[in-house]
């Protein structure tokens, strides 16, 4: 479950026009990131939820034409959101959306357009600029509720806009969310588990102001287009039209339980090669991280796989730039994270000046040990922020969680998940550049600190130098298992084994005096008997 959460939070978080991080960068991203934002603390008013009332005859609603994909109509919500309902409709009537895409797209999650720039960063409402769209409990991120996108807050909505497809949802998941903080009211609960699927994290931190009452299974259909590290959909899925029109009594269809809806059987992926732990060829560029009272960390690079985020690392560790700064970020079982100049994740730059697009491939997976670089919800914005992978070892049934959620791993893949662990989730999103290949031990101490708000650790981590040289044939330490328990908890048991042998000797070298002393005394009352006789 635990793994889960963190998946959906960084669903949440890597939505960069969604959730607007600013320039703060994330290599977990989610579960450090911006996942405060969807947190409901206290327990939700139990006012009655409306998603899922029909509309009026003669109702305003929308109808939306997506192309190769079909017809999507939305009833609106005027009386709970009346500014985002007037913005929506005025920038429909004014042909504003007609032709442009859903330029992020999220399986279990949400599908997201309505931006003239298509990419994210653009858009505005009818009157120009942003507005504030506000929240009304009445309306809940219920699969097929249309909703907008903001940087931070529903001040700051404009055109884009996205419709939720979420997670599938039992009232045992919905409670142990409860337990992590997530206390939704009854009325919610009971709405999400008739949609069978939603994602009430976001409740009270976006304007709903819509909901699907037909074509829900197209909505569902767009979730399965295959993207790219951005989320950004490989092949672009447009809206041929965006019409206001007025509802006449049509059946409403609001459960994807109400279609003949089978899942697109997607292709396998692609079982490539893995590079983490190939062979490294002396002579090969590496870097040695030398880490304050830790150790020296060795990383390899993967130039044939991220050619321009190779070049800009070592660029920035020849011109000292990573010389004295800090891991400003730890998450035991997840990363540990550095290389801003600010020390608290709002900085850094590339070599070549503000930010570049590291890419992604396949070949380079996010295993434990893996270096890559933080982001602001895209590859297009690597800097000089990075972060190594801790991790954790997945079981067959949680690597089948996360292909339930979406998450698509080779065979390859799940074999190094499954034995040497790592963050699978990540995979796509985030420039994996190089591989530890001498001191894991030494990140996955570092990973164990104590740590205070942000994850930002009790007592600074520094990295004192980053050096280039070449591989020399030393020795190559991949897997923690090729440490011999030369972590901090195996020195600890180090010290309670030699303790316990100590306290072993000490007592058997008792046992073997006592045993001496009563047979002394044995002998010489045997000898005062035979004497009196």
């Amino acid at each position: 479950m635990y793994k889960r959460i963190i998946a959906a939070f960084l669903a949440v978080a890597m939505s960069a026009a969604f959730v607007s991080c600013g320039n703060n960068k994330g290599g977990d991203t989610g579960n450090g990131g911006s996942s405060s934002q969807t947190e409901n603390e206290t327990t939700q008013e139990n006012v009655e939820i409306m998603n899922f009332t029909p509309p009026a005859e003669g109702d305003t609603i929308i109808e939306m034409n997506i192309k190769d994909y079909g017809t999507v109509k939305f009833r609106l919500f005027p009386e709970y959101a009346d500014k985002g309902v007037e913005n929506f409709i005025e920038l429909a009537k004014s042909g504003y959306y007609d032709g442009l895409t859903f330029h992020r797209v999220i399986k279990d999650f949400m599908i997201q357009g309505g931006d003239p720039s298509g990419n994210g960063t653009g858009g505005e409402s009818t009157w120009g600029g942003k507005f504030d769209g506000g929240t009304d409990p009445h309306l809940s991120h219920v699969a097929g509720a249309l909703c907008y996108a903001n940087s931070g807050s529903t001040a700051t909505n404009g055109s884009q806009f996205y419709v939720v497809t979420g997670m599938p949802m039992t009232a045992e998941e919905l409670d142990s969310y409860a337990q992590s903080g997530y206390n939704f009211s009854d009325n919610v609960k009971q709405a999400i588990l008739k949609a069978g699927y939603g994602y009430p994290f976001l409740d009270g931190n976006y304007t709903v102001f819509g909901q699907v009452i037909d074509g829900l299974d197209v909505i569902f259909n767009v979730q399965h287009v295959e993207t790219d590290g951005s989320d950004m959909p490989t092949t672009p899925v447009i809206m041929e039209s965006v019409k206001v029109t007025e509802y006449h009594g049509e059946e409403c269809r609001f459960f994807i339980s109400d279609y003949d809806y089978e899942e697109p059987t997607l292709p396998p992926v692609e079982n490539v090669d893995l590079v983490n732990f190939s062979d490294i060829k002396e002579g090969d560029t590496v870097a040695c991280m030398k880490i304050k009272d830790y150790g020296d960390v060795m990383i390899r690079f993967f130039p044939e796989y991220a050619d321009k985020g190779v070049e800009n690392f070592v660029e920035l560790a020849k011109s000292g730039y990573y010389d004295g700064l800090t891991f400003h970020r730890i998450i035991k079982d997840f990363m540990i994270q550095g290389g801003d100049p600010n020390g608290d994740g709002t900085g850094g730059e590339s070599t070549w000046g503000g930010e570049f697009d590291g890419g992604t491939d396949p070949h380079a997976i996010h295993a434990a040990g893996a270096i890559a670089y933080a982001n602001s919800g895209s590859t297009a914005t690597d800097g000089s922020q990075f972060y190594i992978v801790t991790g954790e070892k997945y079981t067959d049934q949680e690597i089948a969680d996360l292909e339930k959620y979406g998450y698509r791993l080779s065979d390859n893949a799940k074999e190094v998940y499954k034995n040497q662990g790592g963050t699978p989730f990540l995979d796509g999103s985030y420039t994996v550049f190089g591989q530890v290949f001498d001191g894991l031990d030494i990140v996955f101490r570092i990973s164990e600190v104590e740590t205070g708000d942000n994850d930002k650790p009790a007592e600074p981590v520094t990295i004192e130098s980053v050096t280039i040289g070449e591989y020399d044939g030393r020795k190559v330490r991949w897997y923690m298992s090729d440490y011999d328990g030369n972590t901090a908890s195996a020195e600890s048991e180090s010290e309670t084994s030699a303790e316990a042998e100590t306290e072993a000797e000490t007592t058997e070298n008792e046992a073997e005096t006592e045993a001496a002393e009563n047979e002394t005394e044995a002998a010489e009352t045997e000898a005062a008997e035979t004497s009196a006789e």
